[in-house]
C-alpha cells in the first residue's frame, strides 16, 4: 500500500504538470484521472486505463448529446447519471464510470460544446491516464523474494504435518491440535495471491511457475486432509502403522527438498508389497485398522502423483528451474 501511494503521488504530480504545460484549464483534473488509473499490477493497470478511457468516450458522447438537446442545466446532469451510467455498464466499461463523470462534468462546467472543448477533454484523458500507465509500467516492486519465503513457510507446515501423522500412527492416543493445517492453508492462499500479482506484472511472457506450485500445494493439502480423516480410524497400534509412519518421516524431510526425490514413492511401493505378503487380519478390529492404514497408503500415492506431475525429478538438472522449490 505504501509503494502504491508513492506511485499515485508521482503520477498525480506528473499529470498536473503536463496538463498545465498544455494549457488545459483546471489542470488538477488530470491528477484526479491519474489517481483513478494507478493499479497494483501492470496488466491490471492497462485493463483499467483502456476501460476508463473507453467509458469516458461513451460518457462524453451521451453527455454532449444531452447538453446539445436540453442545454446546460443541473437537472440534465441527473439525467446523465440516470441514463449514462447503465449504458456505460452495458458497454462493458463499469470501471470507468467515475472517470467519465469527471470529463462530462468538466464539459458542463465550461458550458459550451465546441470541437476545442471536446479535444481538450480527450487530451486531458490521455495525460491523466497516460501518466498513471507510465508510472505503473516503469517500475513494479519485485515479489519473488516474498513468494519464495511463502513457499518455505508452506513446505515447513507440510513437514510438521507429516511428522504429526507419523506420531499418530505410532501412538493412536496422541492428540494433535492441527494448527499447522490452518497455517498451511492461509500461507497457500497468500502465495496464490502473490503469484497472481507477479504474473500480472509481466505483460509479455509471464512466468506461471509460482502459480502452478501453489495450486499443486492446494491440491495436496486436500489429499492430506483426506489422509487425516482416515488416520482418525486408526485406533490401535499395529506394525503396519509403524511402517507407514516411517514413510511420513521420510516425506517430512523430502517435502523440504528443492526437487522431487522419489524416495517416499519407492519406499511406499516396498511397503505395499510387504503388506501383500503379511497374514490376513485375525479379528474385526485388526481388519478395520489395517483397512484404514491401507487407504492412507492409497491417498499418499495420490499425493505423490500430484507432486510428480508438477515437479522436476532430482536426476534432471535444468539450466534454469521454472519451479523454485519443487519438492515432494
Amino acid at each position: 500500500m505504501g509503494f502504491r501511494v508513492i506511485k499515485t503521488a508521482a503520477a498525480t504530480l506528473l499529470s498536473i504538470l503536463l496538463a498545465a504545460a498544455a494549457g488545459i484549464p483546471n489542470a488538477q483534473s488530470a491528477g484526479l484521472l491519474a489517481i483513478l488509473g494507478v493499479e497494483t499490477t501492470r496488466k491490471r493497470s492497462l485493463r483499467t486505463i483502456i476501460a476508463r478511457f473507453s467509458a469516458s468516450l461513451v460518457g462524453l458522447l451521451i453527455g454532449c448529446s444531452l447538453f446539445a438537446v436540453l442545454g446546460f442545466h443541473y437537472w440534465v446532469l441527473g439525467l446523465y447519471v440516470l441514463f449514462g451510467f447503465p449504458l456505460i455498464v452495458k458497454s462493458g466499461f463499469k470501471e470507468g464510470i467515475v472517470t467519465s463523470s469527471v470529463i462530462v462534468f468538466r464539459v458542463f462546467g465550461q458550458a459550451e460544446l465546441t470541437l476545442h472543448v471536446l479535444l481538450q477533454q480527450i487530451e486531458l484523458l490521455i495525460i491523466g491516464l497516460g501518466s498513471a500507465g507510465l508510472v505503473n509500467l516503469i517500475y513494479m516492486p519485485q515479489t519473488t523474494g516474498v513468494i519464495s519465503g511463502i513457499r518455505k513457510e508452506v513446505d515447513g507446515y507440510f513437514s510438521v504435518v507429516f511428522k504429526q501423522m507419523a506420531t499418530t500412527l505410532r501412538d493412536p492416543a496422541y492428540i494433535w491440535d492441527g494448527k499447522e493445517l490452518i497455517g498451511a492453508n492461509a500461507a497457500i492462499q497468500r502465495g496464490l495471491t502473490a503469484a497472481t500479482r507477479e504474473i500480472e506484472n509481466h505483460v509479455i511472457h509471464p512466468d506461471e511457475a509460482w502459480n502452478v506450485y501453489f495450486y499443486m500445494r492446494k491440491e495436496q493439502l486436500e489429499s492430506i486432509q483426506n489422509m487425516l480423516q482416515l488416520l482418525s480410524q486408526v485406533y490401535r497400534q499395529l506394525p503396519h502403522g509403524d511402517m507407514v509412519a516411517d514413510l511420513f518421516d521420510q516425506l517430512s524431510g523430502d517435502v523440504l527438498a528443492e526437487e522431487y526425490t522419489g524416495r517416499t514413492e519407492r519406499l511406499l511401493a516396498g511397503v505395499e508389497q510387504e503388506f501383500q505378503q503379511m497374514e490376513l487380519p485375525s479379528t474385526r478390529e485388526e481388519f478395520e485398522v489395517r483397512s484404514a492404514i491401507l487407504q492412507v497408503c492409497r491417498e499418499l500415492a495420490l499425493y505423490l502423483k500430484i507432486a510428480k506431475q508438477h515437479k522436476v525429478p532430482v536426476e534432471i538438472k535444468p539450466a534454469k528451474r521454472l519451479l523454485r522449490g519443487r519438492s515432494d
